[in-house]
């Protein structure tokens, strides 16, 4: 992993260390909302030769989710209740009476069902569905119990192991790892609405590196097309999802860069892309897509929204800070004028335009996000 890391970086050594994905920036006041002011060449630049879908999404990521979650409260009770997140997968089948739930953050995997008839049965086609879910997750319904796709190489291949500790890459394999799972580790617990049965599967112990030689032909590609620097990528999926391409939020965002459809998705489709609409969830739930969306919009916010800002590493820590409150929560920092915000942070050093962002930004999830951020830039300089 770490040659294969190694390679890309220095393929990629004149590549600028520049900034980032505004999710969330101020459409509503034209103080902060750039696209209005004057012309730029992201007008008519078209990296790429991607068509995106520019079909309209029937619901909102929130209305799916809720609309879910009344399904599962009927069935599993309140305090069973789980729902996909940026760092956590979730997926019901069965009528709602069956759940897989993959923590990324902690490596662990639970297969669960309340289904009372037949219950082994129904754990071990959840187990397998699991096991060799795809690895693009446009093929499957997180917001629905239709049952997963087997098509592709599996997601989780390489990131855990049967109980031989073999990879698990073909449905006999699969079967039989959940023969043994069933017959070994089932565990089962009383809750609100009956018996709960299911099993836990814990991750391999450098999973969060499998995830990643996943994504790095990608990485690359997105990097050497909008000229912007691997480590930054890198650090931004990791801090949005952990490398979780189903992630989903409740900001409306999706995939591995959680790039939301009305802001930076419409941004990148009619400044980059030249086209009209909005990306799809199943467009952006492509982790190639969402890779692409994700670094274009890096490259509108450092050549459209915070062109302005002169020392590079000034723009380079606004413009993560801008990836997760808005170029406008960087602005507003400093003052309600964009233009003497701009000059109060081209008078800063950087560790002074740091300490402000970290400390006196108006959101404290964004004063927290820049630490993030840098910190998983610096692990992913240390490990090449």
């Amino acid at each position: 992993m770490k040659n294969v890391l190694f390679a890309l970086v220095i393929s990629l050594a004149t590549v600028s260390c520049t900034p980032i994905f505004d999710g969330n920036y101020n459409q509503s006041n034209p103080e902060y909302c750039d696209c209005s002011n004057g012309s730029s060449n992201s007008n008519t630049w078209q990296p790429g030769s991607s068509k995106p879908s520019t079909s309209k999404p029937t619901q909102t990521v929130e209305e799916q989710l809720a609309n879910l979650a009344n399904q599962v409260h009927n069935k599993w009770g309140d305090k069973e209740f789980l729902e996909a997140g940026k760092h956590r997968y979730v997926k019901y089948l069965d009528g709602y009476r069956t759940r897989a739930h993959i923590d990324f953050d902690k490596g662990k995997i639970y297969i669960s069902t309340i289904s009372q008839y037949q219950p082994k049965e129904t754990l071990k086609k959840a187990i397998i569905g699991t096991v060799l879910m795809p690895a693009d997750p446009s093929h499957v319904d997180l917001f629905s119990d239709k049952s997963i796709p087997l098509r592709g190489r599996p997601f989780l291949l390489g990131q855990i192991k049967d109980q031989e500790n073999k990879d698990i890459e073909w449905p006999w394999r699969a079967g039989r790892y959940a023969d043994y799972l069933i017959e070994n580790k089932l565990q089962s617990k009383t809750i609100k609405n009956g018996k709960a049965y299911y099993v836990e599967i814990s991750m391999v112990d450098d999973h969060l590196e499998q995830r990643e030689f996943q994504y790095a032909d990608l990485i690359k590609k997105a990097s050497k097309e909008y000229d912007i620097s691997i480590d930054l990528i890198y650090a931004i999926i990791q801090t949005e999802s952990s490398f979780n391409p189903y992630a989903v939020s409740h900001a409306g965002a999706y995939g591995l860069m959680q790039v939301i459809p009305k802001t930076a998705g419409a941004d990148v489709f009619k400044l980059v892309k030249n086209k009209s609409g909005i990306p799809t969830k199943e467009y952006l739930f492509n982790p190639a897509n969402n890779i692409d969306t994700g670094t274009a919009y890096f490259y509108i916010l450092k050549n459209r929204y915070l062109r302005d800002i002169t020392h590079t590493t000034n723009k380079h820590y606004s413009m993560i800070s801008a990836y997760n409150g808005g170029s406008g929560g960087v602005f507003s920092t400093f003052n309600p004028s964009k233009t003497k915000a701009i000059s109060e942070i081209n008078s800063l050093k950087p560790d002074q335009l740091y300490w402000a962002l970290t400390n006196k930004h108006p959101k404290a999830e964004a004063r927290r996000y820049l630490e993030k951020v840098l910190k998983f830039q610096k692990e992913f300089n240390e490990k090449v």
